[in-house]
């Protein structure tokens, strides 16, 4: 099987366009007419990651973050971006990323797989981008839905550190209310705070808030910010069950590699 096939398939999962402007998703290091020995799947590609994929013989890279998000002038081996492009293609290893599309989609999304990790129903997209949804399936940023037996919220945040697999949680200050209606976005997600007030989500899941960014809450929702890596590291099962789900001829690898570059103590 080829690279292009695979690249084919997940772009019907997550199609390209779907991604951010910013963003750098698709084939960024390789060649589509390569036969697939392998496929190991992982949030970010570290140099680690690479030593994982040619220790297993795997010729090709699925990750969630890119490699490479703005244009390489020079590859001289000056930092682990240019040596991670330069290593993997001294080693005939193909990288692609399916980041901020697989995030917009809905069905196979990512906060759509947290929604669910959380038990949600009712779940809608919680930010909506209609002029892409013209393939009559919702696409959009973030998800929003409801605790289908509401909670007191410290009961909910337990939840939420044992369903996402979290030490610590940052979070503002607490109302006082029940917590039924629940708006996430994984990874960096301050740009919907508003959005989520506005559907009058209880608490808003999300990650990279910036300290004053918290008084954005203005007692009107609770912020839970619960780590840029938690708050996706549940994208590497997901991409793992697309491929296993789909292709039987060849072996899909889940990384054994924690690429957080955060440490708690």
């Amino acid at each position: 099987m080829k690279v292009q096939e695979l690249v084919d398939y997940l772009h019907t999962i997550a199609p390209n366009h779907f991604q951010e402007p910013y963003d750098n998703s698709g084939l960024l290091v390789g060649n589509s007419n390569d036969s697939i020995s392998g496929v190991l799947v992982s949030l970010d590609v570290t140099e680690e990651i690479l030593d994982e994929a040619i220790e297993i013989g795997a010729n090709v890279i699925v990750s969630h973050h890119p490699i490479i998000f703005s244009g390489l002038k020079r590859l001289t081996n000056s930092n682990y971006i240019q040596r991670i492009v330069q290593k993997a293609i001294k080693n005939d290893i193909n990288l692609f990323a399916i980041h901020t599309n697989l995030d917009n989609v809905y069905e196979n999304g990512v906060n759509t797989y947290i929604a669910n990790r959380l038990g949600l129903i009712n779940v809608e997209i919680l930010k909506p981008k209609p002029e892409l949804s013209h393939i009559d399936k919702p696409i959009g940023a973030g998800i929003i839905g409801h605790l289908e037996n509401e909670q007191n919220e410290m009961a909910f945040l337990t939840h939420l550190k044992a369903k996402m697999g979290v030490n610590c949680i940052k979070y503002t200050q607490l109302s006082n209310k029940p917590i039924k209606k629940v708006a996430v976005c994984g990874g960096s997600g301050r740009f919907l705070l508003n959005d989520a007030i506005l559907q009058e989500a209880d608490i808003f899941i999300t990650s990279d808030f910036k300290y004053h960014e918290f008084f954005d809450a203005d007692n009107q929702i609770v912020i839970a910010d619960i780590g840029h890596f938690e708050s996706e590291q549940y994208t590497i099962q997901l991409l793992h069950e697309i491929l296993t789900n789909k292709f039987n001829n060849f072996a899909a690898y889940y990384t054994k590699v924690n690429t957080n570059p955060v440490n708690y103590f």
